[in-house]
């Protein structure tokens, strides 16, 4: 049996034990978790809940009690570290952002209350939804990996909300697009938008593409599992335009820079960042600089002469704006949907462009307008052929039909 007994003048004391080992806790009667009640009622309320949990097996020491926020941050990160996760460097500003509001917080402390404050300060930053959810997910990590070790960092985790999302893109460029950007960017981009396009490889995959990976005798790359971001491998198959555009490279490459070791290269040296010569083919293609409302979704342009600073949504007047343009990841969402327009079964599309869950892929394999009209004019299509069918019936110009006229003549009856 636990008991209660008082050290100094105020603080009461309760004692409980566990397998034989006592255990003695501070009621911390000057605590605001003790009001409304007594200090002796909110202490045999406390040995009454910590007795419960001894017989249940909830209770494992008071260790967990003591556990800081920035001690589950560490261990997140270290996980990181230790599984080679590519994302390190977004975890990091996740914590970064996270420690601002709840680093020298106890565990147990962070509440779903504290969860909606720390929300509730990100968004009037005027931070977008998916922006607040990758910090909730780094959140949630946290407390799944402090309830995993051995023993438990953390008992009780608290809900952690997901917020709704509204930034799903839908960017992706028509093959009349596709060639006059091609026209429009420098020589040494040419081939990088081409591969983009036909293969919706990953940015980052095209630019360290190295020959080692590539067969132009079989007509094949072969990404290994290191080189991509879901770490599994896979091989896209080169054909067409694909395929002359990496024979070329092979050429100029053995010719002017035989030891570069990268397919798509500038004087020899690997390409880093290209957003300036993106930025400025996008200009001679005709594209002006887009915004998109944080509040309302409208994207509107900036015209000619306009400063950025002096930009407001053409629909609701709101100044919170997002720019918009262009992106070369609209190469991924493109290939993707052009994929599944010629046929390609979707399972082998994903293949092709390195998704790994449906629902992500789902998003890419964009639906635009000529689709729906594609759609409802097929639909249409139907209705009349159908309708057709039946005038044919109803005037017995189908062959083998008998109609109720036909019926009357011949003195049938209806079976």
């Amino acid at each position: 049996m636990g008991s209660i007994y008082k050290r100094g003048k105020d603080v009461y004391w309760i004692k409980y034990y566990r397998n034989g080992k006592p255990y003695r806790e501070s009621t911390k009667t000057n605590d605001p978790a003790s009001q409304g009640g007594t200090s002796l009622s909110y202490a045999k309320r406390l040995l009454k809940h910590r007795e419960g949990d001894v017989v249940d097996g909830r209770f494992i020491g008071l260790d967990v009690e003591r556990i800081a926020f920035d001690e589950l941050a560490a261990d997140f990160l270290k996980d990181y570290e230790i599984n080679g996760k590519k994302s390190l460097d977004r975890a990091e500003r996740s914590v970064k952002q996270l420690s601002q509001f709840f680093s020298g917080r106890k565990a147990v402390d962070i509440t779903s209350s504290k969860i909606n404050d720390y929300i509730s300060r990100r968004q009037k930053e005027s931070l977008e939804n998916g922006t607040i959810n990758r910090e909730l997910a780094a959140l949630k990590r946290m407390f799944s990996l402090g309830a995993e070790q051995t023993p438990p960092k953390v008992i009780n985790a608290p809900h952690i909300p997901h917020l709704a999302e509204n930034n799903v893109r839908t960017g992706y460029f028509e093959h009349e697009e596709y060639t006059k950007l091609k026209e429009a960017l420098p020589g040494y981009l040419k081939p990088v938008l081409t591969m983009g396009y036909h293969t919706g490889m990953r940015i980052g995959e095209i630019l360290s593409l190295t020959w080692d990976k590539v067969n132009l005798i079989d007509g094949k790359i072969t990404l290994s599992a290191g080189t991509t971001k879901n770490n599994e491998s896979r091989i896209v198959y080169l054909a067409g335009e694909l395929y002359e555009t990496l024979a070329n490279q092979k050429t100029m490459r053995d010719s002017k820079h035989p030891d570069c070791p990268f397919v798509f290269s500038i004087d020899g040296r690997r390409i880093k960042s290209f957003r300036k010569a993106w930025a400025t083919a996008l200009k001679k293609c005709g594209y002006k600089p887009s915004f998109k409302c944080k509040d309302c979704g409208t994207v509107t342009e900036l015209q000619d002469g306009m400063k950025t600073a002096e930009l407001t949504c053409r629909a609701c007047g709101s100044g919170k704006l997002k720019k918009h343009d262009k992106l070369v990841h609209d190469l991924r969402r493109t290939a993707v949907r052009n994929m599944v327009r010629a046929g390609v079964p979707e399972r082998v599309a994903m293949q092709v462009s390195g998704h790994k869950t449906r629902s992500v892929f789902d998003r890419y394999n964009i639906v635009n307008e000529a689709d729906l009209k594609a759609a409802s004019e097929k639909v249409t299509a139907l209705h009349q052929a159908a309708q057709e069918r039946l005038d044919r019936i109803g005037t017995g110009t189908v062959p083998g039909t008998i109609t109720n006229f036909d019926r009357k003549k011949e003195g049938r009856k209806d079976e």
